[in-house]
């Protein structure tokens, strides 16, 4: 009798974490994006919260996709750990570790869009405060919102450079990928480090297409099967 070992091919694991690349940051430029611009008056707390009153589904249809990407994330890391950890399981480790320890921080910084509610439906609890004092701290927990979640970019930046080292050395993808990828992971760092420092650098546009290359690259092309099954067999 004949026994067979089965295991995912890798050209479906590349498949699977390109999908779940797309999935997890399909709604980010809607809710990175369009929905601050959409709510936020710069300056005036009173116009951004009748902003938020007039559209509140829309503004807690944003949280619910924030968390949804968030979630998400957790699934992409572990897939591409399952494609990459052949090269250097280390590394592949650390890129984990990083990836996952953004998520609790991105998802509890959501507490704050949950405050702003909270504060601009004016509760019993809180008539107490006059409705400017509320609309002004809501204001405020939008800005801390947009603080934490340069808190978690932190390590979505630190991320990408074991990622990127990953790819880099794999040979069954194209190597300039995994420089694009490094180079990404300085962008995002730099960008939130200089805004605690008071500096507006906005080059995350210049330095992030090594994602949105791998994520395309995973989905039309996958990987060289001979060179991963290569990879494997040293790995072992």
């Amino acid at each position: 009798m004949k026994t067979r070992t089965t295991e995912t091919s890798p050209l479906v694991l590349a498949r699977v974490a390109g999908f779940l690349y797309l999935i997890a940051n399909l709604f980010a430029p809607f809710t990175l994006l369009y929905l601050p611009s959409r709510f936020i008056v710069s300056g005036d707390a009173a116009g951004t919260a009748n902003n938020i009153l007039a559209s509140e589904s829309l503004f807690r249809f944003g949280i619910v996709l924030n968390l949804f990407t968030f979630i998400g994330q957790i699934f992409l890391v572990l897939a591409l750990y399952q494609l990459l950890k052949v090269v250097n399981r280390n590394m592949a480790s650390l890129m984990v570790i990083f990836s996952l320890a953004a998520v609790p921080i991105a998802m509890l910084n959501e507490l704050n869009s949950l405050a702003v509610l909270q504060l601009l439906k004016n509760p019993d609890y809180l008539k107490v405060f006059p409705i400017d004092q509320l609309q002004a701290l809501a204001y405020l927990l939008l800005r801390l919102h947009s603080q934490g979640f340069l808190i978690a970019q932190i390590f979505w930046g630190l991320w990408l450079f074991p990622m990127g080292y990953l790819v880099f050395k794999s040979g069954f993808l194209p190597r300039i990928l995994g420089i694009l990828l490094m180079i990404g992971c300085f962008g995002y760092v730099i960008e939130s480090f200089a805004a605690f420092l008071g500096y507006n650098m906005n080059i995350i546009f210049f330095t992030g297409w090594g994602e949105l290359l791998l994520l395309l690259w995973l989905l039309i092309r996958g990987v060289n099967v001979e060179e991963w099954r290569q990879r494997e067999r040293e790995s072992m």
